[in-house]
């Protein structure tokens, strides 16, 4: 079954999770929802935090209890001031924390103890610094967090959004219209979450909730994300991720969203070291790699964008726009210049504009005169310059033909008042509100609304109004990536066998390097599927040549050293040996070499192998990321592996047929299946050591930190591993800390 989205928004208002819903989604929604609000660390001190939230409460008439808790006032803001929970009139449900940090746990147990449902704490001065004290408040109010099981959001964050209860406990002073919209936004950062919100709303498109979560001691955004999967009134589901904290809870919470056909479009940090030390700096959050990120999330169906602007544009498309049932474009203009740049824009993202069926071309050419370009595009020309008439009866044809999926229409909205633009509007809005499928207006460039743009296009629900050309491309190929998606895609398990994981604990359980030597590594491979080439170990010169002739000419000798990581660097490989003195030769170097380094590296000998001829060179590696686990590495191998960066990432553990897609997603599979004349290779070798490989670093359960196999050599009858490093992830952590 295919992806769906959800096209009816309904209000939340009278919903609730089911009764047997989990402690995490019942406690957000007492957060979203709640009976009262308690300000703890109320004060009348012009412009702090407090007041700002106070006012917004006021302004925006939240429906529930308000009550500030002070011990030393008894009147702020006009109103009585609360010394503590046990004096207020009614039992806290949801509280505002604002005192400092050194107070905030103490805080929390008291409101939990007075019956409080959920918290957000503002303060910071936790986890995002690095400094002892800091540590130590952050460690205490996890525990706090935990032992107590309120719905907690925060420290260092900036409030919520819950539109339908008019709660706003944010200190942002722009106007909000509370209107309980399609799309719900989750993210770490509150000026970052903030920004969206007011972006989307400038566009005229409603924002339902926003919730900031800041270091995420309590709620996670996978936790929100799970909650607006459940709710009703959402859509379209938005988040801001530092760092992922639980893998598998993120993809649980795509797989929840998913299943309810809600897009979650994913704004990421991290995909630059500065901006993964950034993360670190601002909220305490480990990031990743992009790559593997998106190596997991793209099979989970997220929809990772650049930017903010991008952001905005696809939140935009996928609020308003169906999903199409193919990827067959076509498009009106009445412009040959912007008909090129249509043409040019799909076709950078690899999606093409099909000629126009027979009978939409007949039909154009009739109705269109001289200076139109019947074609996909269509420039309309003169006629329908003249004729709006004639306009809106070229996008009718568009719309109502069946071979077209995506209708495009090149235009802007009005930033005045203009009736005959307004009119082809709400004619073209009414046709697609019968369509069945997505008709999306796009301006070349970002033009801004004014207030009469949004208001005019709050009264267009049924189009997608999108600006700046390649953003609107990029979301609109999003659009048809997600409407191809399964609905459900399983989890795959690691198929090794019970004699596999058998070696793979004798060897960890053994080792005491940073690192397998070559022999264990390429062990711990054979004894997961993964063919290995035809090499024996030498201690002497005369062993080596012994070992050469039983292989066979020509040959390779390589030093082995858990301590030497990367041989070629020390001069530990010397490549086509022919004879046995060649090997005595290459035999005594190698010695002589490791003799002469720093650190007195352990030799456990010279490794002497088949030298396999292979008609291309591969690399197939995992490794263990920081945020989102185990990932499996295929792509062009050999020395200039950096230089090609031909490579390509999915989450471990695979199956073959998720290693056969990750073989396509690079130009080595196209090489495999035969370029330009010459013969396909044997594929079959380069899936059974991925599924292999992947379940060896699935397997290791965390105890792995990267597996390379570089190069892995492949040829049309066979593929085979000649070099192998598994390092571990205890040692390797402490080498990392000590360089």
């Amino acid at each position: 079954m295919e992806a769906h989205v959800s096209t009816t928004a309904v209000s939340s208002d009278n919903w609730s999770p089911a009764p047997d819903a989990s402690h995490i989604i019942s406690g957000i929604h007492a957060m979203l929802h709640p009976r009262n609000i308690v300000l703890v660390g109320a004060t009348d001190k012009p412009g702090n935090y407090a007041e700002r939230i106070w006012k917004n409460l006021i302004k925006y008439k939240y429906r529930g209890g308000l009550y500030p808790v002070n011990a030393r006032r008894d009147v702020v803001w006009g109103v009585t001031c609360y010394k503590d929970f046990v004096s207020l009139p009614e039992k806290p449900d949801h509280v505002l924390v604002l005192v400092p940090a050194r107070f905030v746990v103490q805080v929390v147990r008291d409101a939990a103890a007075a019956g409080a449902r959920s918290a957000t704490i503002v303060t910071s001065g936790f986890s995002e610094l690095q400094d002892e004290e800091s540590q130590r408040l952050a460690a205490e109010l996890n525990v706090a967090v935990r032992e107590t099981g309120i719905a907690i959001t925060g420290p260092n964050c900036l409030g919520n959004l819950s539109a339908g209860e008019k709660l706003f406990t944010n200190l942002d002073d722009r106007i909000v219209t509370m209107e309980q919209g399609p799309v719900a936004i989750a993210g770490q950062s509150g000026a970052i979450v903030m920004m969206i919100r007011q972006a989307l709303e400038d566009r005229g498109v409603g924002v339902g909730y926003m919730v900031t979560t800041g270091n995420e001691a309590g709620l996670e955004t996978p936790d929100l994300m799970t909650y607006f999967a459940a709710d009703p009134s959402i859509r379209v589901i938005v988040v801001y991720l530092e760092g992922v904290r639980n893998a598998q809870a993120f993809r649980n919470a795509c797989k929840a969203a998913r299943a309810a056909g809600k897009p979650v479009i994913a704004l990421k940090l991290g995909s630059s070291e500065g901006g993964r030390a950034a993360a670190m700096a601002h909220t305490g959050s480990l990031a990743g790699s992009i790559e593997s990120f998106d190596a997991i999330s793209t099979r989970e169906g997220v929809i990772r964008v650049r930017g903010l602007d991008e952001l905005v544009e696809t939140t935009e498309c996928f609020v308003h726009a169906q999903l199409p049932k193919g990827n067959r474009l076509a498009a009106v203009t009445l412009s040959g210049g912007k008909r090129g740049l249509l043409i040019d824009a799909f076709h950078s993202v690899g999606l093409n504009f099909p000629p126009l069926s027979k009978n939409a071309s007949e039909k154009l050419a009739t109705m269109l005169g001289p200076g139109s370009i019947i074609g996909n595009p269509l420039d309309a020309g003169f006629a329908a310059v003249v004729d709006p008439s004639v306009y809106i009866k070229s996008i009718e044809i568009m719309i109502e033909d069946s071979d077209i999926d995506i209708v495009i229409i090149d235009a802007d909205l009005p930033k005045m008042p203009h009736e005959l633009r307004e009119r082809n509007l709400r004619i073209v809005n009414g046709m697609a509100s019968s369509a069945t499928k997505p008709v999306i207006y796009i301006s070349p460039v970002s033009m801004g609304f004014t207030e009469h743009t949004t208001a005019l296009r709050k009264t267009l629900p049924k189009i997608a109004v999108m600006q700046g050309m390649d953003r609107a491309v990029g979301a609109i190929k999003a659009l048809i990536n997600y409407a191809a998606l399964e609905k459900d895609v399983p989890d795959i398990i690691s198929s090794s066998n019970p004699q596999a994981r058998a070696v793979l604990e004798k060897t960890l359980n053994g080792a005491s390097g940073a690192a397998l030597d070559e022999i264990a590594s390429k062990k711990l491979l054979k004894a997961y599927g993964i063919p290995i080439s035809k090499e024996a170990i030498a201690r002497t010169a005369d062993e080596a040549a012994s070992v050469a002739k039983k292989v066979g000419f020509p040959v390779v000798a390589k030093v082995v050293s858990a301590d030497i990581l990367h041989k070629s660097d020390i001069g530990g490989v010397v490549l086509n040996l022919n004879s046995t003195a060649e090997v005595k030769r290459a035999f005594n170097g190698i010695a002589a070499r490791v003799t002469k380094l720093k650190g007195k590296p352990h030799l456990e000998g010279i490794l002497i192998a088949q030298q396999v001829k292979a008609d291309l060179e591969l690399v197939i590696g995992a490794s263990l990321d920081a945020e989102m686990g185990p990932v499996v590495l295929f792509g062009t191998g050999g020395v200039d592996i950096e230089l090609m960066k031909d490579v390509a990432l999915a989450g471990a553990p695979i199956d073959a047929t998720e290693a056969a897609k990750l073989i396509r997603r690079t130009k080595a599979g196209v090489k495999i299946k035969g370029y330009r004349g010459r013969p396909a290779l044997n594929e079959g070798s380069v899936i059974s050591a991925l599924v292999g490989l992947s379940n060896l670093i699935a397997d290791a359960d965390g105890r792995i930190t990267s597996v390379d196999v570089n190069p892995f050599l492949l040829t049309a009858k066979s593929g085979v591993a000649v070099d192998a490093l598994v390092v571990l992830r205890n040692h390797a952590s402490k080498r990392d800390g000590e360089s």
